[in-house]
């Protein structure tokens, strides 16, 4: 198993949402967070005082999935959180060594 954590700009999540359900993805994590890369914030002018914006609005995106769906997963984030701007985000690929449903106790891939 396979895990897919991608930050992503908001406005992007439901396309990207809209994209993973297409390829049969049932279930994912979003979490709003801040950051920046190479764009490194802003400076904006607020009631005529200026001040640098470092953090940025995020979406973290999170998916734990079956191997062979990770490369079809990968390639529906990418395409529907592309704008071809800076800032368009990561996506980050991790193995996943055991899963555990609480409600039941099932493991690996049947707890997914």
């Amino acid at each position: 198993m396979k895990k897919i954590e991608a930050i992503i700009k908001p406005f992007k999540l439901d396309e990207v949402k809209d994209a993973l359900h297409e390829i049969g993805i049932k279930g994912i994590t979003v979490t709003e967070a801040k950051g920046f890369g190479r764009q490194k914030g802003h400076t904006e002018l607020y009631r005529g005082a200026e001040y640098v914006v470092d953090f940025l609005p995020k979406v973290k995106v999170e998916i734990v999935l079956e191997d062979n769906l990770v490369e079809r997963a990968v390639e529906a984030i990418q395409q529907a959180a592309h704008t071809g701007r800076i800032g368009d985000g990561k996506i980050f690929v991790y193995s996943v060594d055991e899963a555990i449903r609480i409600r039941t106790g099932e493991r690996g891939s049947d707890a997914v």
